[in-house]
């Protein structure tokens, strides 16, 4: 991983004041993730942010300038898109198992709400009769479902969404006005995505009053050279579906995408530094002043989580050239505070900085108070 000039003068001068860790992010990254989404060809459509993958007020409002809406599944979340500035309208709430209490807040702020099953639906139509809603799909007998970082969205094996059965057995469908996909996390494989698309259109010919078909996310993000996710050809697949489907429909149909990952994903780094070092068995331990409680995918994901890794000495990044194998761990007697097993690094000194890239998403976010480390900073450049 090769670090820009601008994060790299920020971490070094930064470097000479304190010494914690903390998170940097390039924002003219997570401004072109924005414009590549925004910048589908099909004409009818909303993107929305995954709020899940970071929830920071200065992100939110770096995503909104870029005419991003917003994907929410919690209150907490909700109430950090509107002081972001975003309105009701602008932000599409998805999530399961709630209260009648908060269906009542939903519809009072007027967010557009995905139902997550038949119960749930029912509550909805007591509560508001003759209110259209959205709801959540779970097509997994139609395609056979992918198993991502957190098992499986669709399917027999995930709790998720109405099955295609309970979707037959709605009484009355012109009340459905959207219908919700999401069929994993870190896909680089297009025609997955299309064929879980597909699945979806077919189900929506029994919905005669269906104004958009909201697609999710799950874009991949590379790692450790892996496949990159081809926007290019996403564009032309999704916007010939789209707009085949909204032919034999005779009327335009919404297209809806939630990116998450992918929008701040590569945008951001994790700083950090070397504390201590151990020799054992011709491969470095490697101690660092953080926790994977601060930067939590690798305590999360630790079989599937990779980040790249840039060593700053002096100033200047390191040449990977002459490596050794390392095993980076957090400054706690945590058995699994582990940020990687697996490293090939130089032979790093006490002081050097640590800088995990691809740390924009899902990093942050999902700090945790658990080990009693501060939750980082977070800098914008």
């Amino acid at each position: 991983m090769k670090i820009n000039s601008i994060i790299l003068n920020h971490i070094n001068s930064k470097a000479e004041k304190e010494f914690e860790a903390y998170y940097i992010y390039d924002t003219q990254k997570i401004k072109e993730q924005c414009r590549l989404f925004k910048n589908i060809t099909y004409k009818n459509k909303s993107i929305h942010f995954a709020s899940m993958a970071n929830i920071n007020l200065h992100f939110l409002r770096t995503v909104r300038t870029e005419g991003v809406n917003i994907f929410v599944n919690s209150i907490l979340h909700l109430d950090a898109a509107v002081a972001a500035g975003y309105r009701g309208e602008d932000i599409i709430f998805t999530s399961s198992a709630l209260s009648e209490k908060t269906m009542k807040y939903l519809e009072r702020l007027g967010v557009q709400l995905n139902i997550d099953s038949p119960n749930q639906l029912q509550q909805w139509t007591n509560l508001f009769p003759g209110k259209s809603i959205g709801i959540r799909c779970n097509i997994g007998d139609k395609v056979k479902p992918l198993s991502t970082h957190a098992g499986f969205y669709i399917g027999g094996n995930s709790r998720l969404g109405f099955t295609t059965g309970e979707i037959r057995q709605i009484a009355d469908k012109s009340k459905i006005k959207g219908l919700h996909l999401y069929v994993g996390t870190d896909i680089t494989d297009i025609d997955y995505f299309i064929d879980c698309y597909k699945a979806l259109i077919e189900i929506s010919d029994d919905f005669p009053e269906l104004e958009y078909l909201n697609f999710g996310g799950g874009f991949g993000v590379s790692e450790e050279g892996g496949a990159l996710f081809n926007i290019s050809e996403f564009d032309t697949q999704i916007t010939m579906l789209m707009n085949h489907a909204s032919k034999e429909k005779g009327k335009s149909i919404k297209l809806i995408l939630e990116p998450g990952r992918i929008i701040g994903g590569v945008s951001g780094h994790f700083v950090c530094y070397v504390t201590d070092i151990k020799l054992r068995n011709e491969k470095q331990l490697v101690g660092l002043n953080a926790s994977t409680v601060q930067f939590s995918r690798p305590l999360l994901y630790p079989e599937k989580a990779r980040h790249p890794i840039a060593i700053i000495r002096n100033g200047v990044q390191l040449s990977p050239e002459k490596t050794k194998p390392a095993t980076i761990y957090g400054c706690s007697t945590y058995s699994r505070d582990i940020f990687t097993n697996n490293a090939e690094l130089p032979e790093l000194e006490i002081g050097d900085t640590v800088v995990f890239g691809n740390a924009g998403s899902y990093s942050a976010s999902s700090y945790m108070q658990f080990l009693g480390f501060p939750k980082p900073e977070e800098v914008f450049v």
